[in-house]
């Protein structure tokens, strides 16, 4: 998915100009005083019980197990709530259109926490997109997060939009912070705008009851969840600068998922102190190599945002030094997190399977890696043929052949290509395998909806790429034969 960065700008600091875009360096961040505001909540409100199996009941993607890549961190509870400085809730408004389910989330800060933000490409973005473009273009902190499940609020001209604002003023004002502090996500049926009716009330009850719990974050990442079959959530630890750094994500995402940003909804909050500045590169780099690297359909949706948030409770020095090794551990980390719930969202893909990874090595850039990657993993022809346990490697050779756009086409005669631990082709050239043997590898990956991995390389070069999708199943078509969009 290809989100698109945000232009940020804040405090009159030291500016600099990096790739046409300002950006605010320097340690502090925010207005004067916004650091000490309390955040306000009613006391009337109605207490929601994050246990509650109804509302909040999904099962859990293996993000842990088998999908966030290893590295010098730890894995640990919490979800969004594991970095310090955080607290979220998750309600049932009566969003949805049927179904007991919780349907929108609250992510709040407890101070100013400083936020970068990527979004879809699709020209029809919706009013959340637009509302969020704007606010983060204004400044480069952040202060509330909340997303609704059950309408996109997109292709809803100026009303959409309006509607945007009328729930910004309503949580500004239950959490007596301002305007501009707030950000907004939405998913569900396009076309339709929120029910303001049930989510105005409801911005009260979630204001009242958010918490730093385990139980508060997986209710949230359940809130967000549409089509979704599992809910994606992921902490982990890490040492930076001599200090304990935490960052968890949660993301939703099972349709509509291709490169340029998918009908997804991500959001990563971490405790490291970062300037606007390295905050904002790292998000955007860590997107391209995660979000940006999976696809289950082809379809880019309206909605697709990514929101990482910095609250600087780790208590570690603020990085400032996009070159640092601290800030090249935190851009490791961030990336790991963000492929943790990318993959998660390929692996729920609707009517999937399996979850397929690509890796490619031996193109010139790692640029040309990804888009070759990319290209196999979106290949209908592919996905189906792995649903069908076919071992068709003339599929996976077109679709690599295809890829665009690269910088430096590679040489047919230098492609070879594996089926896990099946070699297909090389030189160019089929070789004599096993089909049986290949063709059981594919029934074993998907009769446990394991991961399917194809190894390509394309030429000497030192480019190398990831991408990760899934299978085309019968399912797939009818689930979405079935469902309004």
């Amino acid at each position: 998915m290809a989100l698109a960065n945000v232009n940020v700008c804040g405090p009159k600091t030291a500016r600099v100009c990096a790739k046409s875009m300002k950006m605010d360096v320097g340690a502090k961040v925010g207005r004067p005083g916004a650091m000490s505001r309390v955040v306000r909540v009613r006391a009337s409100a109605e207490k929601i019980d994050f246990n509650d199996e109804g509302a909040f009941t999904l099962p859990y993607a293996p993000v842990r197990e088998a999908l966030l890549p290893d590295g010098p961190w730890t894995v640990i509870d919490g979800g969004v709530c594991a970095a310090k400085g955080f607290k979220v809730a998750g309600y049932k408004a009566g969003l949805r259109k049927k179904g007991t389910r919780a349907d929108c989330a609250l992510i709040v800060a407890d101070e100013d926490a400083t936020c970068a933000g990527i979004f879809t490409t699709n020209l029809m973005c919706a009013a959340p997109v637009a509302f969020c473009k704007k606010q983060l273009a204004g400044k480069p902190t952040a202060r509330a997060l909340l997303i609704n499940a059950g309408q996109a609020n997109a292709a809803t001209g100026d009303a959409g939009f309006a509607d945007s604002q009328a729930t910004a003023d309503a949580l500004s004002k239950a959490l007596g912070v301002a305007g501009d502090d707030i950000l907004l996500m939405s998913t569900g049926v396009i076309g339709q705008r929120i029910k303001m009716d049930k989510l105005l009330p409801a911005i009260d009850v979630l204001a009242a009851n958010v918490e730093a719990s385990t139980a508060a974050a997986n209710a949230a990442a359940t809130a967000i969840c549409t089509t979704d079959l599992v809910r994606k959530t992921i902490a982990i630890e890490v040492d930076i600068g001599g200090k304990k750094v935490r960052m968890g994500g949660m993301a939703k995402g099972s349709g509509m998922i291709h490169p340029n940003m998918a009908t997804m909804l991500g959001v990563v909050t971490c405790d490291a102190a970062v300037s606007p500045e390295v905050w904002r590169g790292i998000t955007s780099r860590a997107g391209t190599n995660s979000f940006n690297q999976i696809s289950v359909d082809g379809d880019t949706s309206t909605n697709d945002s990514l929101v990482c948030f910095a609250s600087g409770k780790a208590g570690n020095a603020v990085i400032t030094d996009a070159n640092s090794a601290d800030a090249k551990l935190l851009e490791q980390a961030l990336t790991a997190v963000c492929r943790g719930l990318a993959k998660a969202i390929a692996w729920d893909g609707e009517g999937a399977t399996c979850l397929i990874e690509c890796n490619v090595s031996g193109a010139m850039d790692d640029e040309d890696a990804r888009v070759i990657a990319r290209s196999v993993v979106c290949s209908s022809l592919a996905k189906a043929a792995i649903f069908g346990h076919d071992p068709n490697w003339g599929r996976l050779a077109c679709a690599a052949g295809y890829a665009s756009p690269v910088k430096h086409n590679f040489n047919q005669n230098d492609l070879k290509l594996s089926l896990g631990p099946h070699q297909l082709m090389d030189k160019g050239q089929p070789l004599a395998f096993d089909a049986v043997a290949a063709s059981q590898y594919l029934k074993d990956v998907t009769g446990v909806h394991g991961t399917c991995v194809v190894d390509i390389s394309v030429g000497s070069g030192p480019g190398k790429g990831q991408a990760w999708g899934c299978d085309l199943s019968y399912d797939y078509v009818k689930i979405n034969a079935e469902y309004t969009t």
